[in-house]
């Protein structure tokens, strides 16, 4: 079966205090329809796969920019630092996740999420809206707050880790679509620079000319940014030499309703929480191997709590 077959899940969210996080894990709890399993179409693994290569691309071109002198983008860091941890990851998700197990868990029975897993949905949402940071308080705290409304099962909340990773290295994928085409807006900048700036022969050129992508332009329209935002410190580099030609981009972005200084405003903004998203999705994947996901269990358990209030517990 081919990935367009299948579904995934990409859910998007701001982060949110405790008491907000807490008043929003009730609401999806209430919300939450089950079925006893979850849609095949909705398996993560494909998706995983597709993520886990665009980041490894990514990894490499940030290599070979690196090896070029071109600026790296400050996520970017992150990721040079730390590949390792994200491959580990995948490659242990791969081991421990297969589709029958997939399909076992409780799905979804209705609304945006219909036929998805449960806790595959519960932990999409728990790192969407902490912005990729996870520590055993915020689990503690998201968890009894879903079980005041719907209880988990052991084998959910024993597997939430796997979930958990599954929905990071999504958000990984995501920053790294920003990294990825901010490096080429980069090397686009580097090319017309040594071309019309330093004005050097075709023969001695470090960077082949870069063709326009409509594609590329549809569907990362804020990434004119990262080109303006790069070539204007590029240009600014050359004193009177880029003069000419920083004129000329001042005069494109006016068109646009905007000065360079709004530009570069707007894209150092972006820049730094990617950043912090990056940074926290990093420290998360680390933090996770530390959760003792059992003795977690044993504290937010519902079933647990409830015959401790049976009398007829007495009979086991």
């Amino acid at each position: 079966m081919k990935l367009k077959d299948y579904n995934y899940l990409n859910i998007k969210g701001t982060l949110l205090d405790d008491y907000q996080l807490a008043n929003y894990m009730e609401k999806i709890a209430t919300n939450h329809e089950l079925t006893n399993n979850s849609n095949k179409l909705t398996e993560p693994i494909p998706r995983l796969r597709d993520n886990f290569r665009f980041i490894e691309n990514t990894y490499r071109t940030l290599n070979e920019h690196v090896k070029l002198k071109i600026d790296i983008h400050p996520a970017g860091e992150w990721l040079l630092d730390n590949f390792y941890i994200i491959e580990e990851t995948y490659k242990t998700i791969e081991q421990e996740m297969n589709l029958k197990k997939y399909k076992n868990f409780p799905g979804i029975a209705s609304g945006p999420y219909k036929g998805y897993s449960r806790i595959y949905v519960l932990a999409s949402e728990i790192v969407a809206y902490t912005d990729n940071k996870i520590t055993d308080e915020i689990l503690n705290l998201a968890l009894s707050s879903y079980q005041k409304r719907k209880l988990l099962s052991m084998e959910e909340i024993w597997n939430l880790w796997i979930f958990l990773e599954i929905a990071i290295i999504e958000n990984v994928r995501n920053i790294c679509e920003k990294i990825y085409h901010a490096q080429l807006q980069k090397y686009k900048v580097e090319s017309i620079i040594e071309r019309l700036v330093e004005k050097k022969e075709s023969n001695k050129l470090n960077f082949i000319k870069v063709k326009n992508d409509n594609t590329f332009d549809r569907k990362y329209k804020d990434l004119k940014y990262s080109f303006i935002e790069y070539m204007s410190y590029k240009l600014k580099k050359y004193g009177k030499q880029g003069m000419p030609y920083l004129d000329i981009l001042e005069e494109q972005v006016n068109k646009m309703g905007m000065s360079i200084s709004d530009v570069i405003k707007k894209e150092h903004y972006d820049i730094a929480i990617s950043k912090v998203s990056l940074g926290n999705s990093i420290i998360s994947l680390k933090e996770i191997l530390r959760v003792n996901f059992l003795s977690l269990f044993e504290e937010i358990n519902g079933v647990e709590d409830i015959l401790k209030k049976d009398p007829a517990r007495c009979l086991f």
